[in-house]
């Protein structure tokens, strides 16, 4: 039980009135009988709560959360006392979780309930834990509060929050979704396989008109390719320490994530097949799924993907790979790449290259490229500068000989990386080299 501002400040007064009751006259009796009013009407308050039957609460959560993008919670409030209730509740959100509409405070009728709706934003992917959830009923008299906690554990799983990214890629590569259905030009070394066929159009190729069905309609027919279906894409995913570094408002991590799953989006519409193998201290393997409903699939192998302490291990990663997908398959590494990876990084792609075409997506850090635009006017910032352009240079040597060994290559930024990948797929798709 916890006394009430109202009792609070009924004492206080009382309190205070003391010294006029000190005075000669009535003063004092009216004091007395005021004091005992005040003990008497807290008494019944305190009796009646402790008697009065217990709320019962119910929590109706979505199926899903994603990062940073609000959920709406509904808690449902009986009751079986024939009074309204004044209460306040406060709901057990997971740790770190945003719910301004906390603590709700509100009237609940005489023999009805209350349905309190209200959002929270959840910052971390995984599986979060809603816990027990806290009432405060005030008494008739409002001089007490009786606080119950109700047990309604639960668990919800928060996704990565991709929608955005998918929305922005998919606006900024529109003008080249064409490419990835219907080749509408021969292109030197591509792979067609046969879609359709239709009418003749005004800029078709000799080689795609169809001569027998031309002879039977009496009219040009053409024939329509699409791109190479069936084929398989595999993320070489690293969850080392290097990927705990925040660029903007998210890990380096979670925007590898992002970008993953876009192009995901992208290839399993196309009718490829996806496979995800995490590295550096978390070894987790998704076999390859295929189809546009494949998706829901990836989102729960991914959701609770984390990074470790642990350091990157790329010939480790491409060793399992070649033993788990003997297929040939584009392989996309994301990772964040340093200049002390060149003994290694180097050795583990090339090993890989000679059955899957491989492709390095590394991210560069904004904050690197920040340091080296900075105008320099103190010791210290030329010293940043120096440091930064030889951390550059670095890793521009290790790309230029992965380059050098046929091994395709992406340097960007985490805001660049979705959209660029994406691109890149694209290009890949409609050159045939897969």
């Amino acid at each position: 039980m916890i006394p009430s501002s109202r009792f609070i400040y009924a004492v206080i007064t009382w309190v205070i009135c003391s010294f006029a009751a000190a005075l000669p006259g009535v003063w004092m009796n009216l004091w007395v009988v005021v004091g005992t009013l005040i003990f008497l009407c807290s008494l019944i308050d305190l009796l009646y709560l402790w008697l009065e039957k217990c709320c019962t609460v119910t929590r109706s959560l979505p199926g899903k959360f994603a990062v940073g993008e609000k959920g709406e919670v509904k808690l449902v409030i009986s009751h079986k006392s024939r009074r309204n209730i004044p209460l306040e509740v406060y709901d057990g959100i997971p740790q770190g979780a945003d719910a301004p509409a906390m603590p709700w405070q509100g009237v609940i009728p005489s023999g009805k309930n209350a349905q309190v709706r209200y959002d929270v934003t959840i910052y971390e992917r995984g599986i979060a834990e809603f816990t027990d959830v806290h009432i405060r009923v005030l008494g008739p008299l409002a001089l007490w509060k009786r606080k119950r906690v109700v047990a309604l554990p639960g668990e919800v799983k928060i996704y990565p929050n991709y929608a955005p990214v998918l929305r922005l890629a998919l606006l900024a590569t529109q003008h080249r979704q064409e490419q990835m259905g219907i080749v509408r030009r021969p292109r030197a070394g591509s792979s067609k396989d046969f879609h359709q066929l239709r009418d003749y159009r005004q800029g078709d190729s000799l080689s795609q008109i169809d001569w027998k069905s031309t002879s039977r309609r009496l009219q040009l027919i053409s024939r329509d390719y699409q791109e190479q279906r069936n084929q398989s894409i595999v993320f070489l995913l690293d969850c080392g320490r290097r990927m705990r570094a925040i660029d903007g408002e998210l890990p380096q991590f979670d925007h590898c994530l992002n970008a993953l799953l876009l192009v995901a989006y992208v290839a399993l519409r196309q009718g490829d097949h996806i496979a995800v193998q995490s590295f550096g201290g978390e070894d987790r393997w998704l076999p390859p799924v295929k189809g546009s409903h494949a998706m829901a699939t990836v989102l729960n192998h991914l959701y609770d993907a984390t990074t470790s302490s642990a350091p990157s291990d790329f010939a480790e990663a491409a060793e399992r790979l070649m033993t788990r997908n003997r297929r040939r398959a584009l392989v996309i590494v994301l990772t964040n790449l340093r200049g002390e990876d060149g003994h290694e990084i180097i050795p583990a792609l090339r090993s890989m290259q000679s059955r899957h075409l491989v492709m390095l997506a590394s991210l560069r850090e904004r904050v690197v490229r920040d340091a080296v635009e900075q105008p320099v006017v103190h010791f210290s910032d030329a010293l940043k500068h120096v440091a930064s352009r030889q951390y550059m240079e670095e890793r521009r040597e290790i790309l230029a000989t992965l380059g050098a060994h046929g091994i395709l290559t992406m340097d960007v930024t985490a805001d660049e990386l979705a959209v660029s990948l994406a691109n890149r797929y694209i290009d890949i798709k409609a050159a045939g080299k897969l």
